[in-house]
C-alpha cells in the first residue's frame, strides 16, 4: 500500500518543505542499504557514511524521511518511565539496565545536537508523572523508591504546586524528574536528513514490496525498481512485523494526537503563564499533555490496534473529540475551537517492553521497537547497529545487550484480541484521566 504524506502533524507543519525528493525509479547495487529513515535509520546511515566514506550507502523510505513516528510522537526525551511495572529487587536491576540505555540515548542526541549545532527548541526541564486521583500517590511513592534506590533526582508535588507550574487543577498528585528533556522532534530528525553524509543517497516515497537473501546477497524489490545489497539494515520500528522481521517478537499501536493552535495573551494569562512543561500519565491509557514552548497544547490520549498505514481524516475527527474533551477537562477556560491539527502515528511495542537489536545472519541487521521511548534510544540503537554490523563492539553495544531480550508473542488472531484486550482493560482503568 502506498503511503500518502499529509499535512496534518502540526510538528511536520512548523518546517520547511523540503524539495528535490528522488524515488527508487531503477535498479541500484550498492555496499550497504537501510530501510526506514526514522531516528534510527537516519542515525544508522550517518554513521556507516562516517565509518565508509568511500562505499555507495543507500537509506529508502516508504514516505518522507522523518515524517513517519519520529516527527509524530510528543517530544519527551526520557531518562525514566514508569508504566513497566519494576516493583521488586529482581526488578529493579532490569529496570537499571533499561534506565541505562535511556542515558545513552540522551547522550547520543546530545552529541548530535551540539556537533550539528542543531535548534530544536531543546528544554532540560524534566517531566512529571502526574494524575488527578489521590489514590495514585502509592504508585507515586513506590516509583519515587525505585528512583531514590538508582540515584535519581526528583520530587513529589501535590494539588497546590502543580496549579502554579502547570496552570491547571485537574491534578492532585504528582512526580517531577529532572533528568527529562522536551524538545521539537521534527526540528531535530530534519536536522538528521539535512546533515547525512555525501555517500549517503536518500530515496523516499518508496515502499519496500518483498526482501530475499539470496547467496551473500539482499534482493530488495520496490515498484519501480530494486536494490541489491551486501549488507542491511531494517529500522522501521513500528513497520517491522510487516516486512516479516521478529514478527513474532514486536507489534505497532496506532497513537493520535492533536495540538493547539498558540493561545492568546489573553487566554495564556488565565492560565497562569506557565514555564513550558510536559506531563505522562501514571496509568498507561491516561492522557499525555504537553504545554510547548510557543504557548500551544498537545494532548495524546488514544491507543487502539488500527492499520498502521493510514487514518482517514472522519476517523481522526473522531479522536480529536475526545482530545478537546481532554484540554477541557484541564483548560475549561478555553475555547472549543482551539484545537488546530489532529494526526496519528505508530509506536512499536514487545511484549515485555525490551527494544530489539539484533544480528540476523552476516548480512542482516535490525534495531527497533522502543515502546515509547525512540527519540534517544533510537538515535542511540541506529548507531551502534551500523557499528555491530561492522563488527565491531562497543560498550554502548555492551550496555544494550545486557538488557532482558523481547518475548515471544503469540500468532494472530490471538495477538490482536489479548492486546485489545489489556487496552481496554487500561482504558477503563485510566477514564477520568483521558
Amino acid at each position: 500500500m502506498e503511503v500518502v504524506n499529509d499535512n496534518t502533524c502540526s510538528w511536520i507543519n512548523d518546517l520547511t518543505p523540503r524539495s528535490n525528493i528522488q524515488s527508487v525509479t531503477s535498479n541500484l547495487d550498492c555496499e550497504w542499504l537501510v530501510i526506514g529513515a526514522g531516528y534510527t535509520g537516519l542515525s544508522a546511515a550517518r554513521k556507516l557514511g562516517q565509518l565508509y566514506p568511500n562505499q555507495k550507502i543507500l537509506l529508502v523510505d516508504a514516505q518522507l524521511a522523518g515524517e513517519g513516528a519520529s516527527s509524530r510522537n510528543s517530544g519527551y526525551l526520557v531518562d525514566t518511565t514508569l508504566n513497566d511495572g519494576f516493583t521488586s529487587n529482581k526488578e529493579l536491576d532490569n529496570y537499571k539496565k533499561k534506565a541505562d540505555i535511556y542515558k545513552l540515548g540522551i547522550e547520543a542526541v546530545k552529541s548530535f545536537i551540539k556537533e550539528h549545532q542543531v535548534d530544536c527548541d531543546w528544554n532540560e526541564c524534566g517531566k512529571f508523572f502526574a494524575s488527578s486521583k489521590e489514590e495514585d500517590k502509592k504508585i507515586l511513592e513506590n516509583f519515587s523508591d525505585t528512583l531514590s534506590k538508582l540515584g535519581f533526582e526528583h520530587n513529589l508535588l501535590s494539588n497546590k504546586d502543580l496549579k502554579k507550574r502547570l496552570g491547571t487543577n485537574f491534578y492532585n498528585i504528582a512526580l517531577h524528574t529532572k533528568g527529562g528533556i522536551l524538545l521539537h522532534p521534527g526540528k531535530l530528525v530534519r536536522a538528521m536528513v539535512d546533515t547525512l553524509p555525501e555517500n549517503v543517497s536518500l530515496y523516499e516515497n518508496s515502499s519496500l514490496l518483498n526482501w530475499k537473501k539470496l547467496n551473500d546477497i539482499v534482493i530488495c524489490n520496490f515498484k519501480n525498481g530494486s536494490i541489491k545489497t551486501k549488507k542491511i539494515i531494517f529500522a522501521t520500528n513500528g513497520f517491522l512485523k510487516s516486512l516479516g522481521i521478529k514478527s513474532n517478537y514486536n507489534f505497532p499501536i496506532t497513537l493520535t494526537a492533536s495540538m493547539t493552535r498558540s493561545l492568546t495573551d489573553e487566554e495564556f494569562e488565565s492560565i497562569g503563564q506557565p514555564k513550558e512543561w510536559g506531563v505522562l500519565p501514571v496509568r498507561p491509557m491516561g492522557a499525555t499533555i504537553r504545554m510547548t514552548k510557543d504557548r500551544r497544547i498537545l494532548i495524546r490520549n488514544t491507543a487502539e490496534v488500527y492499520n498502521p498505514y493510514q487514518m482517514s481524516k472522519s476517523e481522526l475527527d473522531k479522536r480529536s473529540i475526545k482530545q478537546k474533551i481532554g484540554i477541557k477537562k484541564r483548560f475549561p477556560q478555553l475555547r472549543d475551537d482551539i484545537i488546530q491539527s489532529t494526526w496519528s502515528g505508530i509506536v512499536s511495542r514487545t511484549r515485555n517492553s525490551s527494544q530489539i537489536f539484533e544480528k540476523i545472519n552476516e548480512n542482516i541487521f535490525v534495531a527497533g521497537c522502543y515502546n515509547g521511548s525512540g527519540i534517544g534510544v533510537g538515535t542511540l540503537f541506529g548507531e551502534q547497529i551500523a557499528i555491530k554490523a561492522s563488527n565491531e563492539n562497543t560498550k554502548e553495544i555492551e550496555t544494550i545487550e545486557a538488557r532482558n531480550k523481547p518475548t515471544w508473542l503469540p500468532p494472530q488472531p490471538f495477538l490482536n484480541l489479548g492486546v485489545k484486550a489489556r487496552l481496554m482493560y487500561e482504558r477503563l482503568r485510566a477514564r477520568s484521566e483521558i
